[in-house]
């Protein structure tokens, strides 16, 4: 059972003591050093976005390809998957590189909710171009890159200019 010490989280206060025991923070990356104190500037979190997106992009496709041509799992399903897998490592890298955020339930918990948002938009988008391109493997990466590109806007504002303000 994982219980956060004031260190971890300053988010919890003694009413939330009943909480600890049952929710645990969200998974964090092996970082020894502390970097939530230190802000970065505008340009440098677009860059080290854009490089997160593209390691995340490429496990998304990566795996909705793999899922869709090679295994033959359904549309719709190999994206939702490979978003899943791609959103989870843009997340894990974003909240620390990117961001220098320290953890948070709150951060979290709107990361989540940005996620279904952009999750709907991207297949949403992606479906609708797989189903309106011609059927093939050059067609899919058009569909994903218009549908990502979409996403990835979307979450680097919400992401700058809301959730990594919350405390």
């Amino acid at each position: 059972m994982i219980v956060p010490t004031s260190s971890q989280n300053d988010d919890w206060s003694a009413d939330d003591e009943e909480l600890q025991h049952h929710v645990p923070l969200p998974v964090e990356l092996p970082l020894t050093e502390n970097i939530a104190d230190e802000a970065l500037d505008l340009k440098t979190q677009v860059i080290r976005f854009l490089a997160t997106g593209v390691l995340s992009a490429i496990v998304d496709q990566g795996v909705n390809l793999l899922l869709h041509f090679v295994f033959g799992v359904g549309v719709t399903l190999a994206k939702a998957i490979g978003f899943v897998l791609g959103t989870t490592t843009a997340y894990l890298i974003n909240r620390r590189w990117t961001f220098n955020a320290a953890p948070s339930r709150a951060r979290f918990a709107a990361v989540v909710a940005l996620y279904a948002v952009t999750f709907a938009v991207q297949v949403g988008i992606y479906t609708w171009l797989y189903q309106a391109f011609p059927d093939g493997f050059w067609y899919a990466n058009v569909a994903f890159v218009i549908a990502q590109g979409t996403a990835t806007v979307i979450n680097f504002i919400v992401q700058r200019f809301v959730i990594f303000k919350i405390r």
